[in-house]
Parts: structure tokens; sequence; C-alpha cells
């Protein structure tokens, strides 16, 4: 990817050197380039070099390292400065639990996340931003009709890339976006899952907007996922994704592993005292068992007990 490049550029079709060996090419990387870059047709470059990443966003298909499925990490994008967390306000519903695991991914990466809530014209966003009251976490209403001059605000300057459950309208939002892009768009089935119908990440440059100067970024869409594994994360690490419980475990016995098992843990008064949404502590504790095989691990987005998250 060439984050100088102008909406004019040609684009350049280019195959990974032989001298690169097993090294992986994936969305977001920089890389440096021999031969033919004019982007004319039957034109080929080769990718001499993958420069160093400065982020990596990573997701595991099952939270469990014991497994082959949990060991196997996949990089989902490179370089990206920002996490555009796309979630539905109905149809489907929002899934707290998947937002709250790729908050955990997008601190482990040090990618700062942005929540995108669409089809705001369905319901509101009171339930979901109430249970995210404490973290500030930034956030954008995406309405059919609505004007997108604030979502692009946010993303102007920067590598953003976007993940969300298939059916929650990402793929129409970056038609919106980059009208040129042309990514296909399904429908929700009458169980509320959408249908995967991005099949590959891609790297797509904002078009400049009028009387605006500046870089207006690139944002990199990725298939829809059901899952968003993190056995890739420590456990230390997952308390990132939870700023709001953080202060409390300051008061935790030493090497207290914060489960509902540990009666000295003091996530338990912290909630107790309204310090923080227990649901949010469920959450955490419920991402820690996971790490060790306990739960169900078809529906790790769910949140039990949660309202917001269908189940």
């Amino acid at each position: 990817m060439f984050p100088d490049a102008g909406p004019d550029d040609p684009t350049v079709t280019a195959m990974r050197a032989r001298e690169l060996g097993r090294k992986s090419v994936v969305v977001g990387d920089r890389v440096s380039l021999v031969g033919d870059t004019s982007g004319a047709s039957g034109a080929l470059a080769r990718i001499v070099r993958i420069a160093e990443r400065r982020s990596v966003l990573r997701r595991t298909a099952e939270d469990d390292a014991t497994t082959a499925e949990g060991r196997l990490e996949r990089v989902v994008v490179a370089n990206a400065d920002q996490l555009v967390i796309v979630s539905a306000l109905a149809d489907p519903p929002p899934r707290t639990g998947f937002i709250d695991r790729c908050l955990v991914a997008a601190y482990d990466a040090d990618i700062e996340p942005l929540l995108c809530l669409t089809k705001a014209d369905l319901a509101g966003p009171e339930a979901v931003l109430g249970y995210y009251t404490e973290l500030e976490l930034p956030y954008v209403l995406i309405r059919p009709d609505s004007d997108l001059a604030a979502l692009r605000a946010l993303l102007a300057g920067r590598v953003s890339v976007m993940v969300g459950h298939s059916g929650v309208g990402k793929s129409t939002l970056v038609n919106r976006l980059v009208p040129e892009a042309d990514r296909a768009v399904g429908t929700v089935s009458a169980i509320g899952r959408g249908r995967h119908t991005s099949t590959s990440a891609v790297a797509l440059r904002l078009p400049p907007q009028p009387n605006a100067d500046g870089d207006p970024g690139w944002i990199i869409d990725t298939p829809g996922v059901r899952s968003f594994g993190l056995a890739h994360v420590s456990a230390e690490s997952l308390l990132h994704g939870f700023p709001d419980l953080v202060e409390a475990t300051v008061d935790c016995p030493a090497n207290c592993q914060h489960t509902a098992e540990e009666a000295d843990c003091a996530l338990d008064a912290w909630v107790a005292g309204g310090k923080a949404d227990p649901r949010r502590l469920a959450s955490y504790r419920r991402l820690l068992a996971s790490r060790s095989g306990e739960g169900d691990p078809r529906e790790p987005e769910r949140n039990p007990g949660d309202p917001l998250a269908g189940s």
C-alpha cells in the first residue's frame, strides 16, 4: 500500500519476490517494488522488501491456544491507525461481546478504536452507548440517508480498518464512502444473520472532498466475521480492553487471576460499588474463561444475560 498515493496514481500489479521466502504480504503493508510500476495492462512488478510494521491487528479462529485453530494467528491488516468497529443497532441486533473482543484486539495492537453504529433509523443507540459510557469510546451514528461528513472527518489522514458481522451494513457504508469500490451487498436472513458478501480484505483510497484540505485517508474493508478469537492476547493484556476495570485491580492480591473463583478479587467490590457495569465484568471473565477452553466457542460474541447480545 502506498500511503502517499494520489487518487489518479496507477494501480500496480506485483508479485512477491522469491528472495522474501515465506514472509507473507498482507493488506496495509508498505513495500518496495522493482520492475514495471506503470500500471499498464500486462505490467508486473516485484515486491522486494516489506517495511517494518507499525501495528499489526491479529485474530484467531478460537480463543483457546491449546487447539489448532487457536494457535493459528491471522493477520487482519498491517499499519492501521484506527479500528472501525461496525455494529448495527438492529437487524441484526448489536453484539456487545463482539465489540468487547474488537476493543481488546485494538488496544493490544495499539490501534485507536472507533464505534460505528449503523441502521440508526431502526433503533436508538442509548443501550449500546450506556454499556460503554465509562470508556468515553468515540462513536458515530449512521442512517441510510445521513451525511457522512462526521465519519469522513474521523477517517481523514488515517489508515482505518473496518470490521463487523455480516449484515451490519459495512459494505453499504464502504460503497457510500468510496462509490467506485462496488463492494458486494447482501441481505439479512429472517434469523438475524447476514450473508458474507465481502470475501477478501481490500485497501481503498478515500476520495478527496470539496473544500477539504489534507489527506482524506484510507479504509480497509474486511470480510464479515462471526467471531474474533483472542488466543494471541495474553490474559494480562485482555484487561486492556476493559479500562473501566483496570483501577480496581490495584487492590487485588498478588497473582490474582480475576476470575469469579478468586474470593479476594477486588473487581467484585468495584462493580458492587457501582463503579462499573456488571455486564462488563461478566464479559471480561467470559473472555478469561474462553482462553482455558471453557464456555461455548460457537458464539463467542454473545454476552450471557446481556439483552444487547440478543441471548
